[in-house]
């Protein structure tokens, strides 16, 4: 298993940066974020996660590994749309990821190019694909690549935790986005940190 790889220095620069942030990592402690280093695997897991339970998610998970094996373009296109189905997602999620393996297969996304991209570049190219919304892009940027500075606004979760953390009764965008830039260039381990808030 490999994790989300951050140290003092990050931890550091947020605790100087926002005395409330930095008094939550100090009570929760050094967070593992496990992450999955393939990006085309990544992207079909975030799939499968969408709109269901972690458990719920588990289970499709690995139906999907028992029926295909390795989860690959090649190993995804060989199998049918029903058959994908049946490892217990609806059609339109099977055919979200059939379309993520034919895309891949024929080059209109180059996942291994994916790595030496800009974050926007990477959401741009990412959304282009049917079922791929920007949120699933940043969680890809987060969860896979590893990218240092990403807060997804499009995230409940992370809006959850900062209004927590800051003891807000709502959230506007102006006020996000004033709280991710105090982050920056961190946001990613600060949002694992939100996370853990929400909870």
């Amino acid at each position: 298993m490999k994790y989300f790889v951050y140290g003092s220095k990050e931890v550091d620069y947020l605790k100087k940066r926002d005395a409330r942030l930095g008094a939550a990592i100090d009570e929760i402690g050094p967070i593992k974020r496990p992450i999955t280093p393939d990006p085309f695997t990544s992207l079909v897991g975030s799939i499968v996660n969408q709109q269901i339970s972690n458990k719920a998610a588990a289970t499709v998970r690995g139906r999907l590994l028992n029926l295909v094996g390795e989860i690959t373009p090649q190993n995804i296109a060989s199998k049918s749309l029903e058959e994908i189905q049946g490892c217990g997602m609806s059609q339109r999620k099977a055919g979200y990821i059939k379309g993520i393996a034919a895309a891949a297969l024929s080059g209109q996304v180059d996942f291994a190019r994916l790595r030496d991209m800009q974050d926007q570049e990477v959401i741009k190219v990412l959304t282009s694909l049917r079922g791929v919304g920007v949120w699933t892009a940043e969680m890809l940027l987060i969860n896979s690549l590893c990218r240092p500075d990403i807060v997804s606004y499009r995230d409940l979760a992370i809006r959850r935790g900062m209004m927590r953390l800051y003891d807000l009764e709502e959230l506007p965008r102006k006020t996000f986005d004033y709280y991710r830039q105090r982050y920056s260039p961190y946001g990613s381990v600060a949002s694992l940190y939100l996370w853990a808030l929400s909870v």
